[in-house]
């Protein structure tokens, strides 16, 4: 299971019940962060996930409202009793920049590891059983976009395995795709394991107009989590200016991509309810849900 949660929905500035961006996936014991805006470790504190589980922490930029909640996370971090190394992922800069913050945060009982990514290439990072694919997006300075893969091993077939006359202690290694050697011959898992079964995939960007590239790798995204700014018509222009999207913007994307559903975040200030816009959104894509502080959903493998 790949749980999924927005721990703040906010842009620009924090609201009553509205802190800013960030968002965690969790799946086997280990924790990725992606943003972490001002109220990042509250809200996470209040959702009740671990701290020292935190592994990755990536940035899709470096403005303020996407990493001021960093130094004070990192202290939190430190108190959960965590040695381990703590790996940073985000475009070029990342370590002058977390080196400043870092002025307020000293003396972290661990050790910081930066990952800088080129800025209009797509670059793609194994982390543990996550694949992470990083890519750029539209915000008129460098801006990445992230999609999260968990792959699905194909089923094992034990009679195919019986079959071949292959005792059990030599199950698990082809299970796991490695071959072995038995009587005299080799066996490779392809023998005994199925057709290639889907995985999970959650697609997240903001602060960007639409893009191209957005589109490819949100591609079959079981969730699609993007900005809505704005929700009045007006605010088009506003949208445009400052490289940002409407809901109805976000919502033709994940039309296009085939998408599972989407989730709308980095609210701007001005945009108290968003929910009052549900009716014409859900014109365009109806599985389309306005995501708040805490949303969570536990992501499943389908029964193929």
């Amino acid at each position: 299971m790949f749980d999924i949660s927005l721990l703040g929905t906010g842009g620009m500035m924090p609201l009553p019940g509205r802190w800013l961006t960030a968002m965690i996936g969790r799946y086997n014991g280990s924790s990725i962060l992606i943003d972490c805006g001002e109220g990042t470790q509250i809200t996470l504190r209040e959702l009740g996930w671990s701290f020292k589980s935190i592994d990755y922490i990536c940035f899709t930029h470096y403005h303020g409202d996407h990493i001021g909640g960093l130094p004070g996370l990192l202290l939190t971090i430190g108190n959960s009793d965590r040695r381990e190394p703590l790996i940073l992922i985000g475009p070029k800069g990342l370590s002058r920049v977390v080196k400043g913050l870092l002025l307020i945060a000293p003396d972290l009982p661990f050790r910081i590891e930066f990952i800088e990514l080129e800025n209009n290439k797509v670059n793609t990072l194994e982390l543990g059983e996550i694949q992470l694919t990083a890519f750029p997006v539209d915000h008129g300075m460098p801006c990445l976009g992230y999609s999260m893969t968990v792959s699905r091993q194909p089923k094992f077939i034990p009679e195919q395995a019986k079959a071949l006359g292959l005792p059990v202690q030599y199950w698990g290694q082809l299970q796991k795709g490695n071959s072995v050697e038995y009587d005299g011959k080799t066996y490779t898992s392809d023998m005994v394991l199925g057709s290639e079964r889907k995985g999970l995939k959650v697609t997240y960007c903001t602060d960007t107009r639409p893009a191209k590239s957005i589109t490819e790798h949100a591609k079959g995204a079981d969730l699609f989590i993007c900005e809505g700014m704005y929700g009045d018509d007006e605010k088009q222009e506003n949208a445009k200016k400052y490289k940002h999207m409407t809901i109805y913007e976000a919502a033709e994307l994940a039309k296009e991509a085939g998408v599972g559903e989407l989730w709308l975040t980095h609210y701007s200030p001005a945009l108290i309810y968003p929910e009052k816009y549900k009716d014409q959104v859900k014109k365009i894509f109806n599985p389309t849900y306005f995501g708040y502080d805490r949303k969570t959903k536990v992501l499943k493998f389908s029964d193929d």
